[in-house]
């Protein structure tokens, strides 16, 4: 979430509008890169796409200067939040433009950083429609194993669908990446580097976030014991 103080004569409600845009472009970029994964060219993005992407980060470009401007300090908002503007450039897009030969996998890695600045947006999302800290907790820890699985699974499928025999389909990148987040491990092995990268940030992501569902289930018990106690 951006930090930063709102000076006085600010609009809070252009802000609000700013908020459903960037979270409606965010959610039609992350349709869009699935669909481009899953049933587009497996060498090259789509012209559809690539231009859905440069609009989304426009969108996200835009948001970010209204915030500033509307900040009580704004080279303070800029220092602060300047890994929102880098999560914000279409990458993707000036490399097409200037004529720069990428390899799909290293375009792939490119285009999914406006979709980092989209799950942030997500985050924030969910933090304001749950206030109470217990549920945001659960909400917030079942999201981002969600999501990380999901992306991991669609980057594997990725990289590793045109060399792995082992990985017939998407199907299969899910099943490898729900077995490596538990830390049981799958019988698929990733032969790409990215894949390998991913086998080791997986385990590492189920061993740091499973804890937090003991934390949420041990803070519930304690709850509902200390109503119990409370009750006349």
């Amino acid at each position: 979430m951006m930090t930063y103080s709102l000076r006085s004569d600010s609009n809070p409600a252009a802000l609000r509008v700013l908020n459903v845009l960037s979270l409606l472009a965010g959610g039609c970029l992350l349709v869009a890169v699935s669909w481009e994964i899953l049933a587009g060219n497996p060498r090259h993005y789509s012209t559809n796409y690539l231009l859905l992407q440069g609009v989304v980060c426009v969108v996200f470009l835009a948001d970010f200067v209204a915030r500033m401007v509307l900040a009580e300090h704004s080279w303070r908002f800029f220092v602060h939040n300047l890994y929102f503007l880098l999560l914000s450039v279409p990458y993707l897009n000036i490399v097409d433009w200037t004529g720069v030969a990428l390899s799909h996998e290293e375009a792939m890695l490119m285009g999914l950083v406006p979709l980092l600045r989209a799950l942030l947006g997500l985050y924030v999302l969910f933090s304001w429609i749950i206030e109470n800290k217990v549920t945001r907790l659960l909400t917030t820890y079942v999201l981002s194993l969600s999501v990380f699985t999901y992306f991991a699974a669609l980057v594997f499928y990725d990289y590793e669908v045109r060399i792995n025999p082992a990985v017939r389909d998407f199907g299969d990148a899910v099943w490898w990446a729900c077995m490596n987040l538990t830390t049981v491990g799958s019988d698929i092995v990733a032969v790409t580097v990215i894949g390998k990268v991913l086998t080791v940030l997986l385990p590492t992501m189920g061993m740091l976030m499973f804890p937090i569902f003991t934390v949420y289930v041990t803070q519930l018990y304690t709850r509902n014991r200390s109503e119990e106690r409370d009750k006349p």
